[in-house]
C-alpha cells in the first residue's frame, strides 16, 4: 500500500494522532451517510462538528498553534480522508478551512479573535464565497456585490449565485466592490443571519448535493467594521491566493485515491481482463505519488506570495483536475457494470471527479491563469 493510501485508510486502533480521529469520524459516522448525502442531498452537520472537535481545521492556522506555524500538510490529509470516503463533506470541509485561512490572515484583527477559534472548532460552520472573486481577477466574470461606506461599517447590495457550506447560524467571506470606486474592493466576514440576507436554493446538482449550496441574496445588508477582514480586499487575495488553492488539493488527492483503490478491489475478479485497460491502478498510483509529493513540498515550505510559487501551485491543481478525471474514469471501466448501478461508489467517484476539475479554479481558468503568468514573467 503506498504511503497516501495508509495516510487516507489509518488504522482505527492505531495512536491517537489526527489522521487516527478523522479516520474513526469517517468510519463511524461519515460511510453510514454517503450515500444518502449524494442522492438525497443530507447535509452531514454532526460530522462535520465532529471533524472540528478533533482538529481537523486547525492545522495550518499559526494563530491557534502553540509555536506559532502552520501545517498546511496536515490539513491537506485530513480533507484527503473526508473526501476518499464523501468528496461532498470534503468539500464542505475545505469551506471550513478556508473561511478559517481568511481569518488566520485577516488585517484586522477582532474579526480574527471574535470568529477563528469557534470556526477552527466546528462550532461555528463556514462558506468561502470566492469564486465570484476568483474570476473577477482573472477577467472570467464581474464582481456582483457592491458596498456603500456607512457610519460603523458598509451596506452591501448584489447576490452570489453559488456558496457552499451554508444555514442560517452559519458565516462565510467574499469580497465586494465600493460603489462608485470599482478599484477598491473589502473582504469580509458574512453573517447568514444578517438582516436583508436571504438564501435561496437555486440549483440542484447531479454531485455534491449534501453541501448546502444556496445563492446569496444581499438587500441593503449592513457589515459591522467588527466583521471586515482587509479593506485592501484585491491584496488580501494576492497574498493568500496560494493558500486558498493549495488547500483545495484535499479533495483532489482523496477522489484519486479513491479511485485507484477501486480499480484494486475488482483485481481478483477481474484482472485477468482488466490488464487490457489503460491507467490500471499501479500506473495511477505512481502519478498519485508523484502529485502528491510535490503538492505537500509545497504546502510545507516557507508560505510564499510571489507569481513564481502560485504558477506551481496552479500547475500542480491542474495535473490534480487532469488526474482525477483519468483515474475515476478507469474506476468505472475497472469495475465495469457493477460500478454502473446507482449506489456504487464508481460512478460517485466519477462525478465527484468533475467538480474537481470545474470548481474555481477550474481547468480552463487555471490554463488562462498559467498563460497570464508565463507572459507576465
Amino acid at each position: 500500500m503506498s504511503v497516501i493510501a495508509e495516510a487516507l485508510n489509518p488504522p482505527l486502533d492505531a495512536d491517537d494522532g489526527l489522521l487516527d480521529r478523522v479516520g474513526r469520524i469517517v468510519e463511524r459516522d461519515l460511510k453510514p451517510l454517503t450515500v444518502k448525502i449524494d442522492l438525497e442531498g443530507l447535509y452531514p452537520d454532526k460530522v462535520m462538528r465532529a471533524l472540528g472537535e478533533a482538529g481537523a481545521y486547525r492545522p495550518h492556522l499559526p494563530y491557534l498553534q502553540p509555536d506559532g506555524q502552520h501545517d498546511l500538510a496536515a490539513t491537506i490529509q485530513a480533507m484527503a480522508r473526508v473526501s476518499h470516503e464523501c468528496m461532498s463533506t470534503g468539500f464542505a470541509v475545505w469551506c471550513q478551512d478556508t473561511c478559517a485561512w481568511y481569518l488566520q490572515n485577516a488585517a484586522n484583527p477582532q474579526v480574527r479573535e471574535d470568529w477563528l477559534a469557534q470556526i477552527a472548532s466546528g462550532r461555528v460552520l463556514a462558506g468561502t464565497g470566492m469564486s465570484n472573486t476568483m474570476k473577477a481577477f482573472a477577467g472570467i466574470e464581474p464582481l456582483r456585490l457592491t458596498g456603500t461606506r456607512v457610519d460603523g461599517g458598509y451596506v452591501v447590495n448584489g447576490s452570489l449565485p453559488w456558496v457552499s457550506n451554508l444555514g442560517e447560524d452559519h458565516v462565510f467571506g467574499t469580497l465586494f466592490a465600493i460603489d462608485g470606486d470599482s478599484a477598491q474592493r473589502v473582504m469580509a466576514l458574512i453573517d447568514c443571519a444578517a438582516e436583508g440576507f436571504t438564501l435561496k436554493l437555486a440549483a440542484h446538482f447531479t454531485g455534491m448535493e449534501g453541501t448546502r449550496t444556496f445563492a446569496c441574496i444581499f438587500d441593503n445588508v449592513f457589515v459591522p467594521d467588527a466583521m471586515v477582514i482587509d479593506e485592501d480586499g484585491a491584496g488580501f487575495l494576492r497574498r493568500n491566493r496560494g493558500g486558498i488553492v493549495l488547500l483545495q488539493f484535499g479533495m483532489g488527492l482523496g477522489n484519486i485515491q479513491a479511485s485507484i483503490d477501486l480499480c484494486r478491489d475488482v483485481e481478483p475478479l477481474l484482472g485477468h481482463v482488466n490488464a487490457y485497460l489503460d491507467d490500471r491502478p499501479d500506473e495511477m498510483q505512481e502519478e498519485l505519488d508523484d502529485v502528491r509529493d510535490a503538492v505537500l513540498a509545497l504546502a510545507q515550505a516557507p508560505f510564499d506570495h510571489s507569481d513564481d510559487y502560485f504558477r506551481e501551485v496552479l500547475e500542480m491543481r491542474l495535473a490534480a483536475s487532469e488526474l482525477a478525471l483519468r483515474a475515476s474514469q478507469s474506476a468505472m471501466l475497472h469495475t465495469g457494470a457493477k460500478g454502473y448501478l446507482q449506489r456504487a461508489p464508481a460512478q460517485r467517484k466519477l462525478r465527484e471527479s468533475y467538480f474537481v476539475a470545474i470548481v474555481t479554479p477550474a481547468i480552463k481558468h487555471l490554463r488562462k491563469e498559467l498563460q497570464r503568468l508565463a507572459e507576465a514573467a
